[in-house]
């Protein structure tokens, strides 16, 4: 578990060196006392583990650009991959208030210790398309969103590919999420694709996208809240959370339709983490204590497994304690 005295914790991302495992996570000051101005406080902070479970605190890695930058007001949540020239790549989402608009852009950092970090002169490389995605504007949506990429190799060896947290240009307005795709040859260049999951399965949007292969079967984790459930779903009364749905290839087509929970929303920004043996940890952030407050922490790691084709945890309450 990871709880700092001074920040509130939150989204999260993983880099395993072979060695040890490096976080990256969403960190706002406890001083701003109101959790909900966090998103608009947040910088990226860096922690360092040699076994999931004890975390030194290395400090921070990225903080938001001058004025006028597309990460001016926030850093936001991200993913990084080693590319072939050896270097890690941080590909991390930019904010930037408009009026109270989020607006949301993806841009790239390059390091060769995972400690120093330097952002891409041509920031930012990855912006929604119109043609697939809404933009803000386009609907009374509170923001724009293009944001959360997870950046993983092609199955085939031939390239990289990013999910995106989007949404949808049609549909209802509270169930347009799906989940947005982008394809590149050499992690700097990026072509837009038409998204990987179709509107209408529930979710206003769907969050801190993941593809994961557990015990050899591909499955795509997100999350969304009960309060930004859409359509049938939120009319059935579901409980919100972390979210994942079996598929049969890391590239999709993802039927978010039939996506179950994971883990329910006092566990939030799930990810899935494998140890040196092999076996998948969900790690989460506390969202919220019995008594309904935030807590802004990060979780033990819990064991998963299959049951029939959902994921399961096999020890949740160990993981939220």
């Amino acid at each position: 578990m990871l709880e700092l005295a001074d920040d509130w914790v939150w989204d999260f991302w993983v880099a395993d060196t072979g060695r040890e495992w490096h976080l990256f996570y969403l960190r706002a000051p406890r001083a701003l006392r109101d959790p909900a101005q966090r998103h608009a406080h947040a910088t990226i902070g860096h922690a360092v583990s040699a076994d999931l479970h004890e975390w030194t605190v290395l400090g921070g890695a990225l903080a938001p650009g001058p004025r006028g930058a597309f990460d001016e007001t926030a850093t936001w949540t991200g993913s990084i991959v080693r590319g072939d020239d050896g270097a890690w790549r941080m590909f991390y989402t930019g904010m930037r208030n408009r009026g109270g608009a989020y607006i949301q852009r993806i841009g790239v950092a390059a390091s060769e210790d995972l400690v120093h970090w330097h952002k891409h002169p041509g920031n930012p490389l990855v912006a929604p398309a119109a043609r697939w995605y809404e933009r803000y504007g386009d609907s009374s949506w509170r923001e724009d969103a293009w944001r959360d990429p997870w950046v993983f190799r092609d199955p085939a060896g031939d390239g990289w590919h990013m999910l995106v947290t989007a949404r949808a240009r049609s549909g209802p307005v509270d169930d347009r999420g799906v989940i947005g795709h982008a394809r590149s040859i050499d992690l700097e260049r990026w072509e837009v694709m038409p998204p990987l999951s179709a509107p209408g399965a529930g979710f206003g949007h769907l969050e801190v996208p993941q593809i994961a292969v557990v015990d050899g079967r591909p499955v795509l984790v997100f999350s969304c809240k009960r309060v930004e459930l859409g359509g049938a779903r939120a009319a059935s009364g579901s409980a919100g959370g972390v979210w994942a749905v079996a598929a049969d290839s890391v590239l999709g087509p993802f039927d978010t339709a039939a996506a179950t929970l994971l883990a329910e929303e006092r566990l939030y920004a799930g990810r899935l983490v494998a140890d040196r043996s092999g076996q998948h940890h969900l790690f989460a952030f506390l969202n919220r204590d019995g008594a309904g407050r935030f807590v802004g922490a990060l979780s033990d790691p819990m064991p998963v497994a299959w049951d029939g084709r959902r994921l399961v945890p096999r020890d949740l309450d160990h993981g939220a304690n």
